[in-house]
């Protein structure tokens, strides 16, 4: 543990953890980032592979690659991701709880069905990273496989846990992979590897109303089979 951090129960870190879509401007030390990174590097992974790459983005540098995207968003440039996220098809039960929490978001936001001025508005707040002063790009070698990807996730909800722990929050952004291009080119990430997601680190902002979200969850009986 680092000198003058105490972190609390994994239980509590791991409830309390939410998408968070408003952040202060208070900064995060760059030492807490590195320690949340090197305890979320204890994810298991397929022979020790360790697959994960991380571009941390502060400062200038996050405001650089905000600037490009945004601007590439507002003129409706977008891209496609390199890796296979989304359903093929959205069917029941997965479109239905997509539904839920969008229009859910939106209620809270304030922003009425067909409102695209708003929608976008709302949508752009992605590559702001949502104002968090840390911005995290995460890639992976074309040469991987599912597996991989499998361990990854592994890591990302490790740092999202650590990051609870130090009383900090975060949001998981596929959105940035549409932008590949200008984040590869900006960050000098070769073509031999993938942009996985963006993330968001930082302080919570009270005052942000979508910060009032909280996803609902199914109940254990919806998804656990006992076999005795």
């Amino acid at each position: 543990m680092a000198d003058g951090w105490v972190s609390g129960s994994a239980a509590e870190a791991i409830a309390s953890r939410r998408s968070v879509r408003g952040f202060t401007r208070q900064e995060v030390p760059l030492d807490l980032v590195r320690h949340i990174l090197e305890l979320a590097s204890r994810a298991p992974s397929m022979n020790n592979t360790q697959p994960w790459k991380v571009h941390v983005l502060v400062g200038a540098a996050r405001d650089r690659l905000c600037a490009e995207v945004c601007a590439a968003f507002d003129a409706g440039v977008e891209g496609e991701m390199e890796y296979g996220y989304r359903p093929h098809e959205w069917r029941s039960p997965y479109l239905d709880r997509r539904r839920q929490i969008g229009w859910a978001l939106y209620g809270i936001l304030g922003i009425g069905k067909g409102d695209r001025e708003k929608t976008h508005r709302q949508h752009a707040r992605n590559f702001t990273f949502f104002d968090a002063p840390v911005g995290l790009m995460f890639t992976i070698e074309r040469v991987l496989d599912t597996g991989s990807f499998l361990d990854y996730g592994m890591f990302l909800q490790n740092i999202m846990t650590a990051a609870r722990g130090f009383g900090l929050d975060t949001c998981a952004q596929a959105a940035w992979g549409s932008y590949s291009a200008i984040i590869k080119r900006q960050l000098a990430i070769p073509e031999t590897e993938i942009v996985v997601c963006g993330m968001a680190l930082g302080y919570a902002d009270p005052d942000e109303p979508a910060n009032a979200l909280v996803p609902p969850r199914e109940s254990v009986e919806t998804f656990m089979r006992l076999h005795e």
